[in-house]
């Protein structure tokens, strides 16, 4: 096992990473930008280095600056959390080269799985299903793209192959609009990611996004840790996210999981990671693999009892999987909420100084949190600032659990989206189960409507 690992993240994942080296008696590294430097886990670290202003850019995306940080405090590890610097193969390896251990999969499965087009094709020659769709990237020729489109029917997405978070995607409806929507998702991928590359998939109009946790090490071990439901989301961010997902079989869970776990071996797959699919109509589409720990893992680890951060770390460190398939057992259900430093309706970011927190507690409640009492919420990153999760033996019971905790909870001096939370555990669609991707989005549409 490591001694020492750094942890090249912030927020409430970085405290995370922390706590479970902590529980392995290993001494944690934290790096962290001059806006961080009060930050909660940078004072509960072992050491911490200050790698660089504010700006994103200049710090947590300073892969100098992270390497260096590494070679003086004599770290023999380094985990880069989400988001970041956390699938970015040439960073996991310039981490190996350097002589530290990547917390995560290999540079060339990052690479595979990072492009949206081999990652298909890896998939297709695993036997996971995958979106009907064109066989790989699009030709320049535009004959060839409508021959292409007619054959998958529309509506159909153009999607950048080196995309991801929401950017970098087109729905065409007609042919008339085809062409041009391919030029200019085109350039986007070539802006915004390095890689004009596109591809083009059947657009499904009411899917459920749902998505399957691995776990897996080199000796070509895997399994499965169940499922989530993501369905909740506006602009394409996930909002709430549940475990295991509701109405959906066991038997259909099982088949899907289990060629999840067959396709990390073939790939030969280290680390956590994540199969995301597309579910309609009683069939699982598979869209994106993410190659790292997802925010939403606390769901997970409440159902089956694995800490998924500690399994990533081991089997960094050479061991083995300590669980087969059979030792798994789902047991309850679990619901988390993204609490933003956000406006609730309007969404517009609110980072400021937390006069008065007050975390909620009682039974089944898990709150993954940074924040504290005089904590400046700075405006540079992303606005979340805390993880409220909920474990009952039924879905109801944590639904009821998830309602009591949201109203125990207090941040004072900025704005939050516990409001939004608080409707949506009253909305009887959620409290059914089993909404698509497109429910909150529409409702919030609503909404406005009628205010307007």
């Amino acid at each position: 096992m490591f001694e020492k690992v750094l942890i090249a993240n912030r927020g409430e994942i970085a405290l995370r990473v922390q706590r479970a080296c902590r529980e392995l008696g290993i001494k944690t590294v934290v790096v962290h930008s001059e806006a961080d430097r009060e930050a909660k886990y940078v004072k509960l670290a072992d050491e911490s280095v200050c790698i660089g202003p504010a700006a994103s850019a200049q710090s947590y995306l300073n892969i100098p600056a992270i390497i260096s940080a590494a070679e003086v405090t004599d770290a023999q590890a380094i985990h880069p959390g989400y988001g970041f610097l956390s699938e970015n193969a040439d960073f996991a390896e310039r981490v190996e080269t350097s002589g530290f251990v990547f917390i995560g999969p290999k540079a060339e499965t990052i690479r595979l799985m990072g492009d949206k087009v081999s990652a298909k094709d890896a998939m297709k020659a695993a036997g996971v299903p995958c979106v009907p769709g064109s066989d790989g990237a699009l030709p320049e020729d535009p004959k060839e793209i409508v021959k292409i489109a007619r054959a998958v029917g529309y509506p159909v997405i153009i999607k950048a192959a080196g995309g991801g978070g929401g950017r970098g995607m087109r729905v065409v409806h007609t042919e008339a609009a085809l062409v041009n929507a391919v030029a200019m998702t085109r350039q986007e991928a070539g802006q915004f990611f390095g890689n004009p590359a596109v591809y083009m998939e059947k657009f499904l109009e009411n899917p459920r996004h749902v998505e399957i946790q691995v776990l897996a090490d080199e000796y070509k071990n895997a399994i499965y840790l169940g499922e989530r439901d993501c369905s909740m989301q506006r602009r394409h961010q996930k909002v709430i996210e549940e475990a295991p997902a509701p109405h959906i079989p066991a038997r259909l869970i099982s088949r899907i999981g289990e060629r999840c776990a067959e396709a990390c071996r073939k790939i030969g797959y280290r680390g956590a990671g994540t199969f995301e699919f597309l579910y309609e109509n009683g069939e699982f589409y598979f869209i994106e693999m993410n190659t790292r720990v997802q925010v939403e893992h606390p769901v997970s680890e409440m159902i089956t009892g694995v800490d998924i951060v500690q399994e990533q770390i081991r089997v960094a460190a050479g061991e083995k999987l300590r669980y087969k398939q059979k030792d798994i057992v789902f047991r309850g259900h679990a619901i988390e909420c993204r609490i933003n430093a956000e406006d609730p309706f309007t969404f517009v970011p609110s980072p400021g100084n937390i006069e008065f927190y007050h975390p909620p507690g009682g039974p089944g409640i898990r709150v993954d949190s940074h924040i504290y009492q005089g904590y400046r919420v700075p405006p540079h990153y992303d606005s979340m600032v805390a993880k409220v999760i909920s474990y009952g033996d039924t879905r109801e019971q944590a639904i009821r659990r998830m309602r009591i905790a949201l109203s125990e909870m207090s941040i004072q001096g900025i704005k939050t989206n516990i409001p939004l939370h608080q409707e949506l555990m009253q909305d009887a669609r959620f409290i059914e189960g089993g909404t698509s991707i497109h429910y909150l989005e529409h409702k919030l549409a609503d909404k406005s409507e009628v205010k307007a």
